[in-house]
């Protein structure tokens, strides 16, 4: 097994190695994402619409609920797969932007993926609205040499054109829902309407010839819906779908209580992870509870809640009344890095330093940040700190050993922990910083996505589940976009998670 970020700087990506083969998984030409474009962002309106104006992906979820049901879709909403007792699937969640990252994640995945069952994209399966014609290059093509069914919970990226798309390719191409009549005038209802954004008359056009690319019967998947169960060997997996803000509505609320019932273990798909950054985010149902009120109770026997939407990796233990539940986020399959150097000194719900991880190591999110900003801002020499000085700082900041140890120690010099301070890098909770960069909200969410960058190290992530009638493996594999990577796509974390009651 090849060395992993934890044991070798050349793990993590650094330093001059050779370049991997996925461009030539790649089309001639890619558009690259630009959220400092005015285009891209007018295009994106709508989730922001949504908090102004009323959220109102609930009542079009239903819709298309109630669409799929009257096409022959199972009330349940549970597929009912003929796994064996032991098998094994894949995670990977926040994929689609069609670029280096995304393509660089390919045939590690493939790799590790041979022999798997099927396959789960957690969150934000298309950048960056969700149009019909971008799933060519940004779904079938990278995946299409992946030879099991692949199954989707949307996110909220794929709620910007009302979720059409997602519907036509992962569920048995449903046709577009009836107008609905106009909103009376001068209402929050009626503003919303008249900014909203709405797909391309001929958006999808091209989607015929795209399906081509996973034509095997084999390769084929029918959903129930934009949230569903998946019974397979010993587990169900449960997929919700979070929509535009992160919360469910009464009605996918009411259907989760219900197919969380019973002692069989499972596993919940979710677009907004319930523990991310060192907080907690239980997700609010409507009508009153929370997601991870469903998941906590013991009667149900949840065993593990994966989300995307956060791009990185990170794993939350949490004891539940004397059992564990491992809380992670895996949304690290493709889209920006966000950054997990800015996560503070984790004590939350009684998990510690001790117990928390997280991919890319908070040290080479750092350095690699400090790289972005440096030539963003025209002040390379100032900004830009080695891995081993990054890794250095972090540990000091936090109180924490270095998770990777350099072979020798750096100085921690005035810059450095100046550079660390300005770029967010988190801290013990008894020590606050006066001033900081907006790495964690503003950065991430507009100036990060267009500072990607386009050459290794890229700090992406997927996961691999192997269940048995005793417990889940599950492994967190990285992809860094060199060569070394791809052949031997190393484990940055590794928990077995029982599925039997103590």
């Amino acid at each position: 097994m090849s060395d992993s970020s934890r044991d070798t700087a050349e793990g993590a990506g650094w330093g001059s190695a050779r370049l991997g083969e996925y461009k030539r998984l790649m089309p001639p030409k890619v558009e690259k994402i630009s959220w400092l474009n005015p285009r891209t962002l007018w295009a994106a309106r709508n989730g922001v619409l949504a908090s102004w104006f009323g959220d109102p992906t609930g009542r079009t979820r239903s819709r298309w609920v109630a669409q799929r049901a009257a096409a022959g879709a199972p009330a349940d909403k549970v597929i009912r797969r003929a796994d064996p007792e032991r098998f094994s699937f894949m995670v990977i969640g926040d994929t689609g932007e069609g670029d280096d990252p995304q393509y660089a994640v390919v045939p590690g995945f493939l790799r590790v993926s041979q022999d798997t069952r099927f396959a789960v994209v957690a969150s934000d399966v298309i950048y960056p609205v969700g149009s019909a014609d971008d799933y060519g290059t940004k779904f079938f093509r990278p995946y299409q040499d992946y030879p099991a069914p692949i199954y989707a919970i949307p996110g909220n990226h794929d709620w910007y054109e009302d979720l059409g798309a997602f519907m036509r390719v992962f569920c048995d191409d449903a046709p577009p829902l009836d107008p609905e009549p106009a909103p009376r005038p001068l209402t929050r209802a009626w503003l919303r309407s008249l900014l909203w954004h709405r797909p391309r008359a001929n958006d999808g056009q091209h989607l015929d010839e795209a399906r081509r690319l996973r034509a095997e019967p084999t390769q084929q998947a029918v959903q129930p819906g934009p949230y569903w169960a998946v019974d397979a060997g010993p587990l169900r997996i449960i997929g919700i779908d979070t929509g535009l803000l992160g919360a469910l509505d009464a009605e996918q609320g009411g259907w989760l209580r219900e197919v969380s019932r019973g002692p069989r273990p499972k596993i919940l798909i979710t677009g907004s992870p319930l523990y991310v950054d060192g907080e907690h985010h239980p997700c609010a149902i409507e009508g009153g509870g929370t997601v991870d009120d469903i998941v906590r109770d013991p009667e149900h026997h949840y065993v593990a809640a994966i989300g995307g939407d956060i791009h990185n990796y990170q794993r939350y233990p949490v004891d539940v009344a004397g059992r564990t539940i491992q809380y992670v986020v895996s949304g690290g399959g493709g889209a920006f890095m966000h950054a997990t150097h800015t996560i503070p000194h984790v004590s939350v719900a009684n998990v510690t330093e001790k117990d928390f991880r997280c991919y890319p190591l908070r040290g080479d999110s750092l350095a690699f940040y400090s790289r972005l900003y440096g030539r963003r801002l025209h002040l390379r020499r100032f900004f830009t700190l080695t891995e081993a000085e990054a890794t250095a700082v972090i540990a000091e900041r936090l109180g924490i050993p270095p998770t990777r140890v350099p072979g020798e120690a750096p100085r921690i010099t005035f810059r450095i922990r100046l550079v660390a301070s300005l770029l967010g890098a988190g801290r013990r909770p008894d020590r606050t910083s006066r001033f900081r960069l907006p790495v964690r909200k503003i950065y991430t969410q507009l100036f990060s996505p267009s500072s990607a960058t386009y050459s290794p190290p890229f700090f992406k992530c997927f996961l691999r589940l192997d269940v048995t009638p005793e417990a889940v493996r599950l492994r967190c594999f990285a992809a860094t976009g060199n060569l070394a990577q791809e052949i031997d796509p190393p484990v940055e974390d590794e928990v077995i998670i029982p599925l039997t009651r103590s």
